[in-house]
């Protein structure tokens, strides 16, 4: 039965259940996609008892068509290209590189905004439940997996409420484990398959990692 979601939080729930596995371990991390991963990730980590941090990404949306991704990049010069979507679409490498700088300011930004001084967690040897809330191409995740990669981390669970099938199972060769709650065959949007996808703002984000970090301190305190 295909499965549609009230909200992201009804759908970090629903996710938080399918991960109990992993609940109170201490070399786990919790890391959200922002910004729309952000409010899933939240209520898995609330619920596991786990950090929750952000991994910034970037889709480069194609021109005229920016919901399709031709790739996406992240920090430290990570650029994943989506060839089949570039050779269908026929963008020129100049395309490529005109939406690569747009975004990496973006990137930045957000990065600061979210981050501040604070630095990226150090991954080396745990385990990260990777969450973003639905995938589509693919392009976004895969260039989360690739900083998760470079800095070592032991094991990579990508937590997902949504998919397509066959992402999902090119995923599964890439990563340690993948939990999907539906994967249509006709995904068409991902806004589609929840009845609220309202965006999420910077200051949501900047909320929901503040209130983690809290409920986690007051958690150890006790």
């Amino acid at each position: 039965m295909k499965m549609h979601f009230y909200n992201r939080a009804e759908a970090g729930e629903k996710l938080a259940e399918q991960l109990t596995t992993y609940k109170d371990r201490g070399d786990v991390l919790v890391l959200a996609l922002p910004r729309g991963g952000v409010p899933v990730a939240f209520e898995i980590a609330k619920r596991l008892n786990l950090p929750l941090d952000v991994c910034v990404v970037r889709k480069l949306g194609v021109p005229d068509r920016p919901e399709l991704a031709m790739g996406a990049i992240a920090l430290g010069g990570v650029r994943i290209i989506n060839q089949d979507v570039v050779n269908w679409l026929q963008i020129p490498p100049q395309i490529i590189e005109e939406v690569t700088c747009q975004e990496e300011e973006e990137l930045h930004r957000r990065e600061q905004v979210y981050r501040g001084d604070s630095r990226f967690p150090k991954l080396y040897n745990k385990t990260i439940i990777l969450v973003d809330d639905g995938i589509a191409t693919g392009s976004t995740i895969r260039a989360a997996i690739a900083i998760l990669e470079k800095q070592q981390a032991k094991k990579i669970i990508i937590a997902v409420p949504i998919a397509p099938p066959n992402v999902c199972q090119a995923l599964r060769h890439e990563v340690d484990q993948l939990v999907c709650l539906t994967s249509p065959e006709n995904l068409n949007s991902i806004s589609l398959w929840y009845e609220d996808f309202s965006q999420t703002t910077d200051e949501e984000v900047c909320s929901l990692l503040f209130l983690s970090q809290q409920s986690l301190l007051i958690a150890f305190s006790n």
